[in-house]
């Protein structure tokens, strides 16, 4: 299986795993370190969570490098009228009478609770490079189809909205 990522998905990638790497690796060998001079191993809290804290960073630095060897670049850009990837969306589902904003985004910064739909996912493919007034169906499952119309879409630059929710967990 392969990785659909932007450049920019790329970079941070590789961003992460040096920070990984040459900080929280540091960092995590001083913990097991300290903790290990505290004795008995056996009843030691802080070994066991500073081993489980080295072993965690290490296992995300891997499942990082195992993205990055299956990556597939692909273009960020679209067409001004159509939906892209990073365009914000606004849909309207005429079978709810109700509209929703979303984003589309690649996989790896997919979060649908936050309103980021990923290409991969049924609805993005169904709305990528589709243009306003469009009604697309989206089939969810093999039995299942709804329809959307797109209203607006709204081109960001850059992670335009991600940074006043990301979270870092190194």
């Amino acid at each position: 299986m392969y990785n659909k990522m932007t450049y920019k998905d790329l970079m941070k990638i590789k961003e992460e795993i040096e920070y990984r790497k040459l900080v929280v690796r540091k960092k995590a060998l001083e913990e097991v370190k300290e903790a290990r001079a505290h004795g008995d191993l056996s009843e030691n809290f802080e070994y066991k969570a500073a081993k489980q804290f080295k072993n965690q960073n290490e296992s995300r630095i891997r499942y990082l490098e195992r993205m990055l060897k299956t990556a597939i670049i692909i273009p960020e850009g679209s067409q001004d009228d159509e939906v892209g990837i990073n365009d914000r969306v606004t849909l309207y589902y005429p079978a709810d009478d109700e509209e929703e904003i979303i984003k589309l985004v690649t996989t790896i910064r997919s979060n649908p609770l936050k309103g980021r739909i990923s290409i991969d996912s049924p609805l993005g493919k169904a709305i990528l490079h589709h243009k306003v007034g469009d009604r697309v169906t989206v089939t969810a499952n093999d039995s299942s189809t709804y329809e959307v119309v797109i209203r607006n879409i709204d081109k960001l630059f850059d992670d335009e909205d991600e940074d006043e929710d990301k979270v870092k967990d190194y």
